[in-house]
């Protein structure tokens, strides 16, 4: 048995990194544990991470974290891996490919899942809906998380979609190009409360998109969950004029060639 040395920071331990251990041991990628406290009602969660560095040899990372500090755990954890692996491209453009859109990093995404999860666990979400690819890997683990099934939208035709199927046009400023997605009706229906999750919003044609789908469905919309808001541009300011609850979970305030810099919240 593996015995986990940490601290406990009592003031509201919004962020602790306890303690670094090597062991040579293969285990999950991701472990939560819960423990009460002497001092306090708060439930207090022990996140590890584990890197591996060789096959063989895996860091462990133990974090602590209050109840009422998990997502701005989440959060700082998103930043970090921005700062130091995002690429800006024309000064308004961010690549994060090496763990989120192209290359994935399990281990990044189960937190994003835990994040969205701890954010609408109140909300009866009932599916979720985002759109190919990119979004497919944090709405998973926010669907398994919440347990409840995830519908992406397809942003092409297919013979499966049968003739029962709802459309709905997206623009993408990145790729410049204008697209239709579809979704399923037999996948939705008016009885469902949709958590949308997408990875990106910068101007909010997609989400607009995948808004529009729902509405189509008569499905009601119970929440909205970003993973990087680019807050310099619109899509923001459209969202909240629809009255929707919205997560990001890193906002950015700006993109240049010194780096990026998120609000201050």
């Amino acid at each position: 048995m593996l015995v986990l040395y940490y601290t406990w920071f009592v003031n509201n331990c919004k962020k602790i990194i306890a303690t670094r251990i090597i062991a040579g041991i293969r285990p999950a990628s991701f472990y939560q544990m819960t423990e009460k406290h002497s001092t306090t009602s708060e439930i207090a969660y022990v996140y590890v991470l584990f890197h591996a560095r060789t096959l063989s040899l895996i860091e462990w990372e133990c974090f602590c974290v209050s109840k009422q500090g998990k997502g701005f755990y989440f959060m700082e954890l998103l930043e970090q891996r921005i700062r130091e692996e995002g690429i800006i491209i024309d000064g308004h453009v961010l690549k994060v490919d090496r763990f989120l859109n192209h290359q994935i990093d399990p281990v990044l995404m189960d937190a994003i899942g835990e994040a969205f999860t701890e954010r609408f666990k109140e909300a009866g979400i009932t599916k979720i809906v985002t759109l190919e690819s990119s979004g497919i890997a944090p709405a998973v683990m926010t669907g398994l998380k919440l347990g409840v099934p995830v519908i992406f939208a397809r942003k092409k035709p297919s013979l499966t979609l049968g003739k029962g199927s709802y459309t709905a046009v997206v623009h993408s400023y990145t790729k410049e190009e204008t697209n239709k997605i579809y979704l399923s009706a037999d996948f939705i229906n008016a009885d469902d409360r949709i958590l949308i999750i997408d990875d990106f919003l910068a101007k909010g044609e997609a989400v607009m998109g995948l808004i529009d789908l729902v509405k189509q469905a008569d499905a009601t919309i119970s929440g909205i969950g970003i993973v990087i808001e680019k807050s310099f541009q619109d899509g923001r300011k459209r969202l909240d004029q629809l009255d929707y609850p919205i997560y990001s979970l890193a906002r950015i305030a700006s993109l240049s060639e010194t780096g990026v810099e998120f609000l201050q919240e």
